[in-house]
């Protein structure tokens, strides 16, 4: 419902379905695929059941879909997914993905990207690119690409020590220098909003953190300006408690499944404290996304925008990879084309 109230009729078509069930033979005519597959299976909080469990299995539909392209395969395949995907079964699962890849004629590359770099929000992802290869086609490790701040000692030791993967490692740029801070995309509401929690659970809400966090929270009612922070509840040795987060930027946004994924505001200051859920157009903002249009209850947008990709990381990956690649790649179905995804200043 939100893509569609935001992108209307016209040249975007959504198919809402299994993709395992995706008739192949439907599909037009590609540039790039892409799969943001389920992670409940592959993420630290989930079940670590790896690609086999039910929702992260997806990617295997999306295989079959590309398998089934034949010759009509894109030039280009961009996977993302958590940073546990590289751990998922000893990192069984994601050698699995990047052979499947390697088997349908592409050659691979990985790196890592915070969302924090362009938005005030800790939200780090692994991402995989395939780049359609003749068979044969030599390894590529590019000069400089090791340990740089997009591929970590862990990938970097994931990528050497699987030389029979066919790779294809780029050389990117370093990643920007984020602009804005979580005070910038707050929305200002007004205090006697039903938004805000009662004086009885924002007191709770305290009550459940630790000496440390409690601190802190003093510190900011302290202060003669508002200060904002967030909270997530987390178990701790069997106890429910809320976890102050105080440094300019808010945790990842998750889906509100099982209640602990919604993530709390904390506004303090005059000697005084408020509390509050982060709203949708604040998880707009948070996705770098914050003129998208929303229609939408304060669950579906939550669910909505906790599983989406960081629009400003996907417009990165866009310009410094996937379009020059793309005009290596079909050069004469490129030249004089606009690029992939337009990078653009966001503005709250």
């Amino acid at each position: 419902a939100m893509y569609r109230h935001h992108f209307g009729a016209g040249s975007h078509e959504l198919v809402a379905g299994d993709v395992h069930s995706l008739d192949s033979a439907s599909l037009p005519d590609l540039e790039l695929a892409t799969a943001s597959f389920p992670c409940t299976d592959l993420s630290l909080a989930g079940s670590r059941h790896g690609l086999e469990g039910a929702s992260s299995s997806a990617f295997w539909g999306f295989i079959k879909v590309l398998k089934n392209l034949g010759h009509r395969r894109p030039p280009l395949v961009l996977l993302e997914n958590v940073t546990g995907f590289l751990t998922s079964h000893g990192g069984g699962d994601f050698r699995n993905a990047l052979l499947a890849l390697n088997d349908l004629g592409y050659s691979v590359d990985t790196f890592q990207i915070d969302a924090a770099n362009f938005v005030p929000q800790s939200r780090q992802r692994l991402f995989v690119v395939g780049t359609k290869t003749k068979a044969g086609a030599e390894t590529s490790l590019q000069d400089g690409f090791l340990e740089s701040d997009v591929r970590p000692a862990a990938l970097a030791d994931f990528i050497f020590t699987n030389p029979d993967i066919r790779w294809n490692v780029r050389t990117l740029p370093r990643l920007p220098k984020r602009r804005h801070q979580l005070d910038d995309i707050i929305e200002d509401v007004p205090l006697n909003s039903e938004i805000w929690w009662s004086r009885e659970r924002a007191d709770y809400l305290l009550s459940q953190m630790s000496p440390k966090h409690r601190a802190e929270a003093q510190r900011m009612m302290d202060g003669k300006a508002w200060s904002f922070a967030t909270v997530f509840r987390r178990v701790r040795n069997g106890r429910s408690m809320a976890e102050l987060r105080n440094d300019g930027v808010a945790g990842c946004l998750r889906t509100p499944r099982g209640g602990s994924g919604r993530q709390i505001l904390f506004q303090a200051g005059q000697g005084s404290f408020h509390v509050r859920l982060v709203t949708p157009r604040e998880c707009a903002r948070l996705m770098g996304a914050p003129q998208f249009k929303i229609e939408a209850t304060l669950n579906q947008a939550l669910f909505g925008f906790g599983d989406a990709v960081c629009v400003p990381v996907i417009q990165w990956i866009a310009r410094h990879y996937l379009s020059p690649a793309l005009n290596e790649l079909c050069p004469q179905q490129a030249s004089g084309q606009p690029e992939l995804i337009r990078a653009g200043k966001i503005s709250y």
